[in-house]
């Protein structure tokens, strides 16, 4: 079953706002030889040379556009993707990696970066171009971890529900170059991230794990997530151990502010999700749709979010409020899912399935939930989209919405009943997108 027409049109218009290298376009400029961006103005012949780095589902167009803006100079550089996000980076190197767990792959290509960065000096300008996605492509794992200890620590957290903030909190403790220690390898040099942000509020510290900005996080946090979420008995041996001793004061305290590294450093953002929302209620508003951004804070159990939000649509169905319809309300943030069921999903499929429970029956309106950046969980879709009649055809088909919801299995829902939205790797990524349609 294909999405509506007007759905469509609405989610290209956001994706549009948020394309990489027109984000990048807008923060930067190059005038008379100097590079302009976040109050700074950087003379390009000041630096022999400009190294860009970086990682994340964005990470290749930003790399080209950024390249292309600083020409003049001689660039070189490196940045990691995602299997399958490769796209054309001019002069800098590309790999890609393995996402959501860290691989091989990662760990090779994050230790090419580190040997890049390590050779630059107070002469040369690095700019690291940093989206969703670099807290698993960049891996480099402290002290005697291995590759397996972070990966299996990660997806131990990822499957808890713990909130993207709680993972990073404990994944920087288990690295060697997040949580600012980017800035610290290539100091001296002068550091500029460009951060497209996937995280709800956008704190620095948080996307991609914070590789440019000082670590607000802990050691007493990472042992509150991990006790919060019953995680202790469950990490491998040496991850127990490494936290064991950060928490006791043995190991080095987080990278703060008052480090000497960060005077030479400087991070800005180029698009969000605010950004992405606005641009989709001013696309249903050009199609004649009255329109509002509701928030851009949304998070929770990603099941009970569907219910909320489509408790909004029941009241516009019943009251005209917040908006009269014809209208589209926009939310966007970014949910998160405990996994209890063995069956096959991702957070804004399971926002739908519950918004398509509460939805039953109700005449006249649809919901969607997409993740920017194409892929929702370990599936080949972006999200999925419902109206009053998805359980009734679920039903049809043999698929009962409350028992697939039981079992985390929203894919399989949504494949038999119609629903899924598929865009591909869109190469960008700033959170997931809920849209509200009453007509």
């Amino acid at each position: 079953m294909e999405p509506p027409a007007l759905l469509r049109s609405v989610v290209q218009a956001a994706l549009a706002a948020v394309e990489p290298g027109a984000a990048i376009r807008r923060a930067l400029a190059v005038r008379r030889g100097a590079l302009t961006v976040g109050g700074l103005l950087l003379p390009l012949r000041a630096f022999r040379r400009v190294l860009i780095v970086g990682a994340g589902k964005a990470a290749a167009p930003m790399a080209a556009a950024v390249a292309d803006l600083v020409a003049e100079r001689p660039v070189e550089g490196l940045v990691i993707v995602p299997h399958g996000y490769r796209a054309p980076t001019g002069p800098v190197a590309l790999r890609e990696a393995g996402h959501p767990l860290p691989d091989e792959a990662g760990l090779r290509a994050t230790a090419e970066l580190i040997e890049l960065l390590a050779g630059a000096n107070e002469d040369d300008l690095v700019i690291a171009t940093l989206s969703g996605g670099a807290s698993a492509l960049l891996v480099a794992p402290a002290g005697d971890l291995t590759l397996e200890d972070v990966g299996v620590t990660t997806e131990l957290l990822l499957r808890s529900g713990a909130t993207i903030a709680e993972v990073n909190a404990v994944r920087k403790r288990l690295d060697r170059i997040k949580g600012g220690r980017l800035v610290r390898v290539a100091f001296p040099a002068l550091t500029l991230g460009l951060v497209i942000s996937d995280v709800v509020g956008s704190p620095l510290d948080v996307i991609a794990s914070g590789p440019t900005v000082p670590d607000r996080s802990s050691w007493e946090e990472a042992a509150a997530v991990i006790a919060r979420y019953q995680l202790t008995e469950r990490l491998p041996p040496r991850v127990r151990a490494w936290l064991e001793a950060g928490y006791a004061g043995q190991l080095d305290p987080p990278l703060g502010p008052d480090d000497p590294v960060f005077t030479r450093a400087k991070t800005v953002i180029v698009a969000d999700n605010r950004l992405a929302a606005r641009s989709a209620a001013r696309a249903a508003e050009e199609a004649g749709l009255a329109s509002l951004v509701l928030t851009t804070f949304v998070e929770g159990e990603a099941r009970e979010v569907g219910r909320v939000l489509a408790g909004v649509l029941r009241e516009v169905d019943a009251s005209g409020l917040p908006l009269r319809r014809p209208c589209c309300l926009v939310a966007g943030g970014e949910t998160t899912v405990t996994v209890r069921g063995p069956g096959l999903g991702g957070r804004n499929q399971e926002v739908a399935l519950g918004a398509a429970l509460a939805l039953a029956g109700v005449p006249r309106v649809l919901f969607a939930a997409i993740g920017t950046d194409g892929r929702d969980g370990p599936t080949d879709v972006a999200g999925a989209w419902v109206d009053g009649e998805t359980v009734a055809r679920g039903r049809a088909h043999g698929q009962e919405a409350a028992a697939a919801l039981a079992a985390n299995d929203s894919y399989h829902f949504f494949a038999a009943a119609g629903g899924h939205l598929r865009t591909g790797p869109t190469l960008t990524n700033v959170n997931d997108l809920y849209l509200l349609f009453a007509c």
